[in-house]
């Protein structure tokens, strides 16, 4: 091999080129990880659950109805209640009373219905069908929102508690003015203050306690059962109530009652299914 080598000589002679190696470039620097800070906590409000606001209303010249809490997908609006049926004979001297508030108050509006009373007072027949052809309800507690695995438990306590439930009076007794509990709106309403005042008071604490044991909130610490028929955008209780006292003054003799009706049971809605608790063991 070497003679070889020797006679014909090697490639980089040939060449002219040297055999002498490149040098090797330099290692990469290892690169030094530092301990860094964590990263700030999101807001708080993107760790709540995305619910879906239920206005219930369109938004008209009167505003716009905002319910009380939002609606959540899996949940079910509650309401506990005794229905409440006007006499026909006295849906008009009712139609009546309204219509002269409506012309002391401005901006009132049919409960429910959402019609502006003053449209309807200019028919006298269309007003007492529209403001007194409804169906009218006393809340034996608050208007709450509960889960579906709830549903079953509560309808079925509550028909044990108030299966005993019997007959008796409604007296509707005078005519008084609420405000809801954010001050939104103002109600003109039928209160009970004789007949079967007990008896409503008493069904109120059985359906607290069936909310207390589902840890929803109870209903308020001094309940006054009413019906409500007309109501106003905002806090408008001292020129209702004035309106409903220069009434009242105008009578020439107060009325024991303004109307009666006889108990006839207790009902549950809950979204938009309806279930008897108890009927009057009477009829």
């Amino acid at each position: 091999m070497e003679a070889l080598m020797a006679t014909y000589g090697s490639d980089s002679e040939e060449n002219g080129e040297d055999e002498t190696r490149l040098p090797l470039p330099p290692p990469l620097p290892v690169p030094s990880f530092k301990k860094l800070s964590p990263l700030p906590p999101p807001p708080l409000h993107l760790l709540q659950p995305r619910t879906s606001l239920d206005f219930s209303a369109t938004s008209t010249s009167q505003g716009i109805r905002i319910r009380s809490f939002p609606h959540v997908e899996g949940n079910y609006a509650l309401h506990v209640f005794v229905a409440v049926h006007i006499p026909s004979a006295t849906k008009k001297q009712l139609a009546i009373h309204v219509k002269r508030i409506a012309s002391l108050v401005p901006d009132l509006y049919v409960v429910d219905v959402d019609v502006a009373l003053s449209e309807l007072c200019k028919d006298d027949q269309k007003l007492e069908q529209i403001l007194l052809g409804r169906e009218f309800h006393i809340s034996l507690g608050r208007t709450v929102p509960i889960q579906v695995h709830q549903i079953d438990s509560i309808v079925a306590m509550l028909r044990e508690k108030l299966q005993s439930q019997r007959g008796y009076w409604i007296e509707f007794n005078k005519w008084d003015v609420f405000v809801n509990d954010d001050l939104t709106r103002t109600f003109l309403s039928l209160e009970v203050t004789g007949g079967g005042l007990q008896q409503i008071s008493r069904q109120i604490q059985i359906v607290d306690e069936v909310y207390r044991l589902h840890g929803l909130p109870e209903f308020y610490k001094n309940p006054r059962p009413h019906i409500s028929l007309v109501w106003a955008l905002g806090d408008i209780s001292d020129t209702l109530k004035t309106a409903v006292s220069d009434l009242g003054r105008s009578q020439n003799r107060p009325q024991k009652h303004i109307f009666m009706c006889k108990f006839s049971g207790i009902e549950c809605k809950i979204g938009k299914k309806s279930f008897n608790i108890c009927r009057d063991r009477g009829q």
